[in-house]
């Protein structure tokens, strides 16, 4: 229904937090900062840009720029000694500003203008800006767990060969903030 679209934003963002806190529950403390070729990023740098911009963006989204004066996007790619507890905060700073601002949406407000680096959206097309963006950078994240977890890694999608029992039984295997899929 077209009533249910600041739903489907908040389900879309809400499956992504989880993948992206299953993927980094999965890494190794020693490996949250490690780097995997020239000019990459680490699981710890994607965090701190994920929140850094979510935080940006979602602070007064209706009412100043997305691109907040404040915000150093720069340091955010900077490789800083965080703990991984350190790292779960940010993550939830970042994701519970951004669902704060999601909970006082209404569909109505999809068409309202917001601003980013000076240029108008619409709400929806800042939505679906944001969520694709940190869709990306998630997909990194689990890329380089993956990686760095090699045969100790537990899936948080559909496994190989799994599809099929995934399609038999797909509530069994569904992402969601406690189940793996």
């Amino acid at each position: 229904m077209a009533e249910d679209i600041i739903k489907d934003f908040s389900r879309e963002y809400s499956r992504y937090r989880a993948m992206g806190l299953k993927a980094l529950a999965q890494v190794p403390d020693a490996r949250l900062h490690e780097i995997v070729g020239a000019e990459g990023n680490s699981i710890s740098i994607l965090v701190q840009h994920i929140s850094g911009n979510l935080i940006s963006r979602f602070t007064d989204f209706l009412t100043s720029d997305g691109e907040k004066p404040w915000r150093n996007r720069d340091s955010e790619f900077e490789t800083l000694d965080n703990s991984r507890k350190d790292l779960e905060e940010m993550w939830a700073k970042g994701w519970g500003v951004l669902e704060d601002q999601l909970a006082r949406l209404t569909d109505q407000d999809l068409l309202r203008q917001v601003v980013i680096r000076g240029e108008a959206w619409s709400v929806h097309g800042a939505l679906a800006r944001s969520l694709a963006h940190a869709s990306y950078h998630v997909g990194q994240m689990v890329t380089l767990a993956r990686l760095l977890c090699s045969s100790e890694w537990q899936w948080i999608t559909i496994p190989k060969g799994k599809s099929q029992e995934f399609n038999v039984n797909p509530r069994d295997l569904k992402l969601s903030g406690d189940k793996a899929r």
